[in-house]
């Protein structure tokens, strides 16, 4: 019986619900509403519970208030697409509880389910019943209901699973589109996945083993990056220590490792008995060099003043910093030069497949170095992230203008005016998106029926608020649902061909669009997206 958890326990619950969740990633991307290759919930969950465990088991062997606040910050810097999001809120919500109870008993766990379960709302502007949402709720409120008394953490994860699997089950009777697709909510099933590898290790179910991606390099290959935004220690120290005296042994460099432990961080202790090269940052580096001369000489010393760089940092910064900015976040070559020739200071890799996590947003915002900057989502599910980016920055003024896609991203990138005054450019670029739609051209990964449609692995489908038209050739397909247009109220039509369509079939395809359509104007662009043959913009 378990009835307390350590923080050693804790952590291990948190890497079995990062396994299971990966060995069934590919399952919960299936179980997207849409039949589209941006069925991405179950990597985005991933990513995120990744993060989490990550940023933990650095903190292995402290105590159960470090261990949760790292997982807490952890979420958040991985945090990617709105179901990483609400992950990532679900377990701030519960680390504020846990980081505070005396014991980790099951009423303590309960508690922190529930605090989970109010955070996720709370990010959520307009919170929808039938998704990760319900099921953390239902399954918040049921544990405190019962932990009173189950005190067993084996017997009160199978009730609280067995709950949250039935609540599962009806997010299709909350949720009509969940109901018309034939699946139960993706995110819901990402959330008992994780609930359930939890529940393996407490139970001793066996699971298979998912290998950790290995390291891009080694710590001696790392290069020494230095925070100068946030400086504890002053003086970054490297020097190497050479013809070591005879009786220096292994345990003596070990010895000093621990030392300089004590009086700095960011150290490396690499090298053995012939040589030893050696990193440190602290504010005694009088100490770190003397700790060194106790195991033989010292060689090629370099000591830097981060303190300064930090003022020089701070004041170059001041000098450059710029009243507006813009950043735009899409994938594909095409669409990035496009952007960066409509005065977008930087383009974040991310859009279908490929949502940027949160510390990703913020990193791009900061390095554009504006008062103000206006953020281009181009995708429904990275707006979540960008709200929450807003509260991550400090002293920078992120607006968001709703860009669905990068058709409605582009036009809003055009009306961009960085000498006006913010408050005109955000109503000019959020009229300029708002006046563009955009049928998005791609094909059906599973078969399903959506949308008065019968779909098959492979069918080329139009997208527009739904499914609008299918069929088994691209170029017919797009113009099947441009058919749909009043051609009276069309003036531009912009054709953005991505990979896998050649530069032939784009222009037979842009040169049927101009018969058709022979009082608009027809512009073709490759725009180099993956998955999405064509974004058609219409205006």
């Amino acid at each position: 019986m378990i009835t307390v958890l350590t923080a050693a326990q804790l952590l291990d619950i948190f890497k079995g619900a990062k396994q299971n969740l990966l060995i069934n990633k590919s399952y919960v991307d299936e179980l997207n509403v849409f039949p589209v290759p941006d069925g991405d919930t179950g990597t985005n969950m991933g990513l995120t519970i990744t993060s989490t465990v990550n940023e933990a088991s650095e903190k292995e062997g402290a105590g159960i208030p470090e261990i949760i606040t790292a997982m807490a910050k952890g979420a958040l810097k991985g945090a990617r697409g709105n179901s990483g999001v609400i992950l990532s809120q679900i377990i701030k919500g519960m680390s504020d509880v846990i980081a505070e109870a005396k014991t980790l008993n099951t009423k303590a766990f309960a508690k922190a389910l529930q605090a989970g379960a109010n955070k996720a709302y709370e990010a959520v502007t307009h919170p929808k019943e039938g998704t990760i949402l319900t099921v953390i709720r239902i399954v918040g409120n049921y544990a405190v209901k019962i932990s009173s008394r189950v005190s067993d953490f084996v017997e009160f994860f199978e009730k609280i699973l067995d709950k949250g699997n039935k609540t599962l089950e009806d997010t299709p009777k909350l949720l009509p589109v969940l109901a018309k697709a034939g699946v139960v909510d993706s995110g819901g099933q990402g959330l008992m996945c994780i609930l359930q590898g939890m529940y393996n290790i407490l139970a001793g179910v066996p699971m298979q083993e998912v290998a950790e991606q290995s390291k891009t390099q080694s710590a001696a290959e790392q290069e020494d990056v230095h925070d100068l935004e946030n400086i504890q220690f002053a003086y970054c120290t490297e020097f190497f220590i050479i013809n070591l005296k005879k009786q220096t042994t292994l345990a003596d460099i070990d010895k000093f490792r621990d030392k300089l432990m004590k009086i700095g961080d960011c150290v490396l202790v690499i090298g053995d008995l012939e040589m030893v090269k050696v990193h440190v940052h602290t504010n005694s580096p009088d100490k770190a060099l003397g700790y060194a001369l106790q195991l033989g000489e010292l060689n090629l010393p370099k000591i830097e003043n981060m303190l300064e760089q930090n003022r020089a940092l701070k004041a170059k910064k001041k000098r450059e910093r710029k009243k507006v900015g813009m950043l735009a976040i899409s994938s594909g070559e095409g669409f990035r030069k496009l952007f960066k020739e409509f005065n977008a200071d930087e383009v974040l890799e991310g859009g279908q497949t490929m949502n940027p996590s949160v510390e990703d947003i913020v990193e791009k915002v900061n390095e554009i170095n504006a008062d103000n900057v206006f953020v281009l989502p181009n995708n429904k599910n990275i707006i979540l992230a960008c709200e929450q980016a807003v509260k991550e920055l400090e002293n920078c003024n992120l607006i968001i203008i709703p860009t669905n896609n990068v058709s409605q991203g582009i036009s809003a990138a055009i009306a961009y005016m960085p000498d006006s005054e913010p408050q005109f450019i955000e109503e000019a670029m959020k009229s300029a998106a708002q006046s563009v739609s955009c049928i998005q051209i791609t094909h059906s990964v599973r078969d399903t029926e959506i949308d008065g449609f019968k779909l098959k692995t492979g069918d080329i489908i139009a997208l527009e608020d739904g499914v609008i038209a299918k069929g088994n050739d691209v170029n017919k397909v797009a113009m099947e649902a441009l058919s749909l247009k009043d051609k009276d109220s069309v003036c531009v039509i912009t054709l953005f061909y991505g990979e896998g369509v050649s530069d032939e079939s784009a222009e037979e395809l842009k040169n049927k669009v101009a018969e058709a359509f022979p009082d608009s104007d027809v512009v073709l662009y490759n725009g180099g997206q993956p998955h999405y043959s064509y974004f058609i913009s219409i205006e």
